[in-house]
């Protein structure tokens, strides 16, 4: 059954209401930085302290922060943190294996990155950040998040690689992902990210089924058009497991080199403890 834009929105609506600890982060996050503002922990034009430091050749009378000078024999200039407009940028795969569910009560990985990524593009709207899908105009305000919701549930094409040419200076990055075909683009991704002096998430979302491989006996795997009938399962398990545990390893590697954070979450579990995560992440990549 189709998602609308309006049902989708209501459903990311639902996960982030009931998130009242989580909202109230993100109001004490808008409140501590100017709206679409960060630091960049650097000297320059800004309203931040950052931090003291000696006065030298260059630094006029009226640069001196006479009260702490007052506290010992040198004088000292208060610098304050450079700041720079910033915008959020997300994009979640559209790749044939995102439509897999195991159990007919569970969310396929699609639909649950869909909530996901509109819910998080929500409570950053709500925090005065400019959002957008990567590749797509950033903009702030109530109506963007409308733009969001119909990009998300619109969007047909088979992506399973995010565009690193959509790349731009002064973006955090969230990309939601299963990760399980080829990843090298992930790598080419958070090279040219790394090179922007982008900070950024990679969040995995698996089924259940996908993370503990619970199958047995005669089984035929399917993936878009790939087919695999295997008439032992259960003896591919273990195998399967280290290729994954494997995999999750090169990923959270490739993303602590860029200066990222990797993030997993299974369909059946709570988006709310998700959408936390995700929150939490930005907000120290933001510091």
């Amino acid at each position: 059954m189709s998602v609308t834009p309006t049902d989708l929105r209501a459903r990311a609506e639902g996960v982030a209401g009931h998130l009242p600890g989580l909202i109230l982060s993100a109001e004490r996050l808008a409140a501590m930085v100017a709206p679409g503002a960060h630091g960049l922990r650097r000297a320059g034009p800004g309203e931040d302290f950052w931090q003291y430091r000696p006065a030298g050749a260059g630094d006029g009378a009226r640069s001196i922060d006479w009260r702490r000078s007052g506290r010992s024999d040198s004088q000292f200039v208060r610098d304050r943190e450079a700041q720079t407009a910033q915008s959020a940028a997300l994009w979640l795969s559209r790749a044939p294996g995102m439509d897999f569910t195991g159990g007919p009560n569970r969310p396929t990985k699609a639909e649950r990155g869909q909530i996901l990524t509109l819910a998080l593009g929500m409570l950053m709207l709500r925090g005065g950040e400019k959002v957008g899908l990567l590749g797509q105009p950033a903009r702030a305000g109530r109506i963007q998040a409308d733009r969001l919701a119909d990009q998300l549930a619109t969007g047909t094409a088979a992506e399973d690689a995010a565009p690193a040419h959509a790349l731009r200076p002064n973006l955090r990055v969230v990309i939601l992902s299963d990760f399980l075909t080829d990843p090298g683009w992930v790598a080419d991704l958070l090279g040219q990210a790394a090179g922007l002096g982008l900070s950024g998430l990679l969040f995995q979302i698996l089924d259940p089924d996908e993370a503990h491989f619970p199958y047995d006996g005669a089984v035929e795997f399917r993936s878009g058009s790939l087919r695999h009938d295997s008439r032992d399962a259960g003896g591919l398990r273990a195998a399967y497991l280290a290729r994954l545990a494997e995999r999750q390893a090169w990923l959270e590697g490739q993303a602590r080199r860029a200066g990222w954070q990797f993030g997993t979450h299974l369909t059946d579990a709570d988006p709310a403890q998700a959408l936390n995560w995700l929150w939490q992440a930005l907000g120290q990549g933001a510091r």
